[in-house]
């Protein structure tokens, strides 16, 4: 769950349908488009996206292979940083910037109302440890005008998270984790006990060619890929974990989905719990 929004636990990220280094339009557009029908087609009602993507190319890409959008569907984007010419991602938090990239993500997704927008927070690096309030109460007053439905943060520490929920509600923070990065597991369980959803963003980043290799030795093991394993560790790891992996490729969004769906042992689990400790 999304707040009131039902979502599908296995969603799709959307990032990669963008060109390379996620700037300018996809080498195959009508490639593109097939992913994103073959992920409705597959059951997904969680997208997640950002006009950032290109910049505008995944928004324009995801309208105009999917609208009007059925009613089961939640697009989720993201605001707070932008692109520059050299490819950088230079943080627009600003209360300005951020009422234009919301009129940004409406227009080219042909919305009137966003379901979820997440303040994207920190920088390319990872969370940075800054107040936020200014920030989150312009989303919250663009809330309060209609259009925006829910609220969430992206690349937060766990005090922002804080911050940001004594300002307005949340219902999903978007931070990097997996399997050999364990930073936020307190956080994970404190946000399921409020209903909170978390969607782990790079599944597979960061990890040691140690990890690697203890990862797809488990694979192997179950006759299954690392990327499918990653994946379902990170569902039964809390029941407020929401998946959000990105391809461009219609054959590996159909690897991905069928990963989603295996079941770990008690034993797998323990043997890929010691990758992060």
């Amino acid at each position: 769950m999304l707040g009131d929004l039902s979502v599908t636990r296995f969603g799709y990220g959307a990032m990669q349908l963008a060109g390379p280094w996620v700037l300018g339009p996809p080498a195959d557009h009508a490639g593109a488009l097939a992913v994103l029908r073959t992920a409705v087609e597959l059951g997904v009602t969680h997208i997640d996206t950002s006009d950032a993507y290109g910049p505008s190319v995944t928004n324009e890409l995801i309208r105009e292979a999917l609208h009007p959008y059925p009613a089961s569907l939640h697009v989720v984007t993201k605001v707070g940083a932008r692109r520059d010419a050299q490819g950088g991602w230079p943080t627009a938090r600003d209360p300005e910037s951020l009422r234009r990239q919301v009129r940004e993500n409406l227009d080219h997704l042909g919305l009137d109302v966003l379901d979820v927008v997440n303040l994207r927070l920190g920088d390319a690096e990872g969370p940075v440890a800054e107040p936020v309030a200014a920030a989150f109460e312009t989303l919250a007053e663009l809330r309060g005008q209609g259009l925006i439905r829910h609220l969430g943060v992206s690349n937060a520490t766990p005090e922002q998270v804080a911050e940001a929920r004594a300002i307005a509600p949340i219902v999903c923070v978007q931070n990097m984790y997996n399997l050999a990065h364990r930073h936020d597991d307190d956080l994970i369980d404190a946000l399921a006990a409020d209903g909170i959803a978390y969607v782990p963003f790079f599944p597979l980043g960061g990890f040691s060619p140690l990890q690697s290799e203890a990862l797809s030795a488990v694979a192997a093991r179950l006759g299954s890929t690392p990327m499918s394993v990653a994946l379902a560790w990170l569902l039964q790891r809390s029941p407020n974990v929401l998946l959000i992996p990105g391809t461009s490729s219609v054959a590996h969004l159909r690897e991905n989905a069928a990963g989603a769906g295996l079941v770990l042992s008690a034993d797998d689990v323990a043997e890929l719990d010691k990758i992060g400790r």
